[in-house]
């Protein structure tokens, strides 16, 4: 059973940062690829970036040069580093994890939400 957690959410001011945590129950390299997603209140869940097994990366415009993914083999943990926050980055984050076999599996964490307020 693939389980993935989230965690380090939170209230933060804008221009601050925060590091989300998306711990996972299997190797990370098990996964064909990986992610974090973001739905605000009203709006659909949107990519925010991916990682392929490879490495390749795809950031969503609105995060380029501010957002930054990472991952620790290690630790089955894959990381979203947030800089220079701002209010429309509040949202429901989310981890997901993609395999591709037979069929394509989507893995999806609980979520976690992130506040970009004064």
């Amino acid at each position: 059973q693939v389980q993935l957690v989230e965690s380090g959410g939170g209230l933060v001011q804008p221009g601050g940062s925060l590091r989300l945590s998306c711990a996972a129950s299997v190797g990370i390299f098990s996964f064909n690829a990986m992610g974090w997603y973001r739905q605000a209140p009203g709006k659909q869940r949107e990519l925010v970036v991916s990682i392929t097994d490879g490495g390749r990366t795809n950031y969503a415009d609105s995060v380029k040069g501010r957002f930054t993914i990472s991952r620790d083999s290690a630790k089955n943990t894959v990381y979203l580093q947030m800089n220079s926050l701002k209010p429309e980055d509040t949202a429901v984050y989310y981890c997901n994890a993609v395999l591709r076999a037979k069929n394509t599996y989507n893995y999806w964490g609980q979520g976690t939400q992130v506040t970009v307020s004064s």
